[in-house]
């Protein structure tokens, strides 16, 4: 998912850079107001946790590959503004030190994984709890519900951040709008699973072996 140069026209990485370094200051702000002695330890070791995860790739279809983005997770442990901020850093060292994403499409990468996939995820990870439709409520009683909301964070904001992604190689015209959402929507979406399944195994076992770092979770609520 990470834009390389010269995929992006001048107008759309340039406002991409203007959104991310609005919404990084704004983070940057939260996270150094809010951030408790409990919680400063945990976003170094989920950046790191991030930055060697998303080395390694798995296969999804007709070869291609993916690998696990960490935005939901972060978010779901320390809330979206941190996991704005350890993408940032992620996505940072990953252009300057593996050239693994363009200088000037850093602000659109940023804005994709880093922004869509932490608030998106943090959002859908809160809202599931509160879903009614089918008699769904129902399956928060039980053990799974934690699992349950994390899967569908991670698959929402992998998918998320890739029709982000086909948004701006589209409105750049390098590739026509409704088929890079459809080509990077599908593979995603698969890519998708991947993530969930990650997110919800990470989460699960951090409640069983330190239950007071998910202790501020209300069935799916959200870290405070």
């Amino acid at each position: 998912m990470h834009i390389p140069d010269g995929f992006l026209d001048a107008k759309v990485w340039a406002a991409a850079d203007v959104v991310a370094v609005a919404v990084v200051g704004a983070c940057a702000r939260k996270v150094k107001g809010n951030l408790g002695e409990r919680q400063a330890p945990l976003l170094g070791v989920t950046a790191a946790f991030v930055f060697a995860a998303q080395m390694v790739n798995f296969p999804v279809a007709g070869g291609t590959s993916g690998h696990f983005v960490g935005g939901a997770l972060i978010a779901i442990l320390l809330g979206p503004a941190a996991g704005v901020i350890v993408m940032t850093c992620v996505l940072l060292l990953q252009c300057f030190i593996f050239a693994d994403g363009g200088l000037l499409a850093l602000g659109a990468n940023i804005l994709n994984m880093g922004v869509v996939g932490s608030f998106l995820g943090y959002g859908v990870f809160a809202f599931m709890p509160r879903v009614h439709l089918w008699g769904l409520r129902r399956m928060w009683a039980g053990k799974g519900s934690l699992a349950v909301a994390a899967f569908a964070a991670g698959w929402f904001s992998v998918v998320g951040a890739a029709c982000f992604c086909a948004l701006e190689l589209g409105l750049s015209g390098r590739y026509p709008l409704w088929g890079a959402m459809a080509a990077m929507g599908s593979v995603h979406a698969l890519i998708g699973v991947g993530e969930g399944i990650i997110t919800a195994m990470v989460l699960n076992f951090l409640a069983r072996v330190r239950p007071e770092l998910t202790a501020g979770f209300d069935a799916g609520g959200g870290a405070e």
